[in-house]
């Protein structure tokens, strides 16, 4: 039975799907979380969701292109106003992140509800803008795929275009100024590869587990290495192992979800990275008894 699963029309639609979108992700994700920002992509992924349903309010049609702008637009507003909130008060980033991350997802509730039964909105169908909370991978169709691997495309180009300038900004700020780049520039295009991705992932894995696509391989990938272009190869082969894991597994067992399957299958093999990985628990017991 797992042979037919496996070899299986479906099942690689969606097992493509789902990797193309978790190799970019892991890889762009690097960045944010050697940025020391890698719950910003949290509360953009939360945010998004509002902007999917007001793109619905305003066009009433559930076109992927157009629910896709408009999360990527409230997730650029979420993000610029967690800058204005610790730019020009003492609120700390943990604290601004909080609260934007569930006032805009509190919005996107609020206006779901709202549309739901309105007369107003009765030209188009409401059904499945739920979706997008929690995702719904197992239903990934060839134009998704499509759809993925363009602004998955767009992702991983500006990253090749700009990789020294977002290492230098990344991990030095003040030398990159020191060499003439924009580092304003530089954050720009970094908020822009993780948007994209994020709101391309909402229909996939949902709002609420987007930004583990973008966090949790990055860490695993970091317990095996400390160069940063091994620590991008191995999140990406994490990631991608994890997603047709997750997926054949959702796919043999019923009532397993794919999205959430993924996630699980990641953290355990982030924990066993932690454990017996280079830079893990036991080698640096080791090192500890060694000194």
């Amino acid at each position: 039975m797992i042979f037919d699963i496996i070899f299986s029309y479906d099942f690689y639609v969606v097992a493509i799907g789902v990797c193309i979108l978790s190799i970019a992700s892991a890889m762009v994700g690097c960045f944010s979380v050697y940025k020391g920002q890698s719950l910003v992509g949290d509360a953009i992924g939360h945010s998004s969701y509002a902007g999917v349903v007001l793109a619905f309010m305003i066009f009433q049609t559930k076109n992927p292109l157009v629910l896709t702008l408009g999360a990527g637009i409230i997730g650029a507003i979420s993000y610029h106003t967690i800058n204005v909130i610790i730019n020009n008060s003492k609120i700390r980033l943990d604290s601004a992140l909080a609260i934007v991350l569930s006032g805009f997802f509190g919005l996107g509730l609020v206006l779901d509800s709202f549309i739901q039964g309105n007369a107003n909105f009765s030209n188009a169908s409401q059904a499945g803008l739920r979706n997008y909370i929690f995702g719904q991978a197992s239903y990934i169709m060839r134009e998704d795929i499509i759809f993925i691997s363009s602004f998955s495309a767009i992702a991983i180009i500006l990253m090749l275009m700009f990789y020294k300038e977002l290492i230098i900004c990344i991990f030095d700020k003040d030398y990159a100024k020191s060499l003439g780049y924009s580092t304003k520039m530089i954050d720009n295009v970094l908020l822009v590869m993780m948007i994209s991705l994020i709101c391309v992932g909402l229909k996939t894995v949902g709002a609420i587990l987007i930004s583990s696509f973008l966090i949790i391989p990055c860490i695993a990938a970091s317990q095996h290495s400390k160069n940063i272009k091994n620590v991008l190869i191995l999140s990406s082969i994490i990631a991608s192992v994890s997603s047709f894991s997750g997926v054949l597994i959702s796919s043999t067992v019923d009532r397993m979800s794919t999205g959430p399957t993924i996630i699980v299958v990641m953290c355990i093999l982030t924990l066993l990275s932690m454990v017996f990985g280079k830079y893990g628990i036991i080698a640096e017991r080791k090192v500890r008894i060694q000194i």
